[in-house]
């Protein structure tokens, strides 16, 4: 008897124990039909071949409701759970089908990877866990395609035309900073062109071997110190813009250790509003020429325009 019942039980199709727990939660043929995608006829055959597998009835019928016998209630009572268990499975195995997972690996400059990735990568490594991020930090200018990068992040007037660029970051404005010791001994210059009575620290630029240029612009009035022959300085001027040469007497080529050697008295530093706000939050380093920062774009996620044709 027990053997015989096993093979029965074995023959019990899924599409038939579904509808019936559909029929027994709907409490119509109609409802279940409707949840499962099905006709009413097509979930009424599936429960009499059901009934007819297993020799019993399960459900009262009238004309007006549905409702499981003893033996259909004993039989909800196992297979409903189960069923519900199969669904949840299922739909987790959909939704883990539908994240994105493999390995990624970006190139950036240090500073954007401290300042601009790392706080918001805890969110992202929690929305997709099966993806592996492998960065190179790196100041210098990065071919990613020739070098093996999947995406870097950049400046969006130093990425190649031929890129996808992203943004990443809103607008940046560059400013001019230095530790509240030395602007205690050296008064805040008012005009850029007062700057070369103070101590700068400029910033190399690792691919071009090029000291940046520090850049200005009057947000309120017209640039007017074109014609500066201050000592130590020379400006170029374009219409709205002021670029200063100036004789650094440090030259690093890390915007972090430049705005360190700044924090610790050394001189002036210039730097992206970005990298700069840790440290003015915390007081080891003041803003000065606030009225001469100009705006530019910001940073952006970039990579080949092929790999959205591909």
């Amino acid at each position: 008897m027990h053997e015989g019942h096993q093979s029965i039980m074995r023959h019990s199709d899924f599409a038939e124990l579904a509808a019936f727990a559909a029929i027994v939660e709907e409490g119509s043929f109609r409802g279940a039909a409707a949840r499962l995608g099905l006709r009413p006829s097509t979930v009424s055959h599936s429960l009499r071949a059901l009934e007819e597998k297993l020799g019993v009835q399960l459900l009262h019928r009238t004309t007006r409701s549905v409702a499981p016998t003893e033996a259909g209630q004993a039989l909800f009572a196992r297979v409903g759970p189960a069923l519900a268990g199969m669904e949840n499975a299922i739909e987790a195995v959909n939704a883990h089908r539908d994240l994105p997972a493999g390995r990624i690996r970006l190139s950036m400059p240090r500073c954007v990877a401290s300042q601009v990735l790392l706080p918001r990568l805890r969110a992202f490594m929690e929305r997709f866990p099966d993806i592996q991020l492998d960065i190179a930090a790196d100041n210098g200018f990065v071919d990613i395609v020739r070098d093996g990068f999947d995406a870097g992040i950049r400046l969006r007037e130093s990425i190649p035309g031929d890129m996808v660029a992203v943004p990443v970051t809103p607008e940046l404005q560059t400013m001019v900073v230095a530790s509240p010791d030395h602007l205690a001994l050296h008064p805040a210059p008012r005009t850029p062109h007062e700057l070369h009575r103070h101590r700068c620290i400029g910033f190399r630029q690792i691919g071009s071997g090029n000291v940046y240029r520090w850049e200005f612009m009057r947000t309120a009035l017209p640039t007017r110190e074109a014609g500066d022959t201050s000592p130590g300085s020379s400006a170029a001027q374009v219409p709205g813009l002021m670029e200063l040469n100036l004789d650094c007497a440090l030259v690093l080529d890390d915007p972090e250790l430049m705005l360190d050697a700044a924090a610790r008295g050394l001189g002036l530093a210039y730097a992206m509003d970005a990298i700069c706000r840790p440290w003015l939050e915390d007081g080891r380093l003041m803003q000065v020429l606030a009225d001469w920062s100009p705006r530019y774009p910001g940073f952006c996620l970039y990579y080949p325009n092929r790999r959205i044709t591909a």
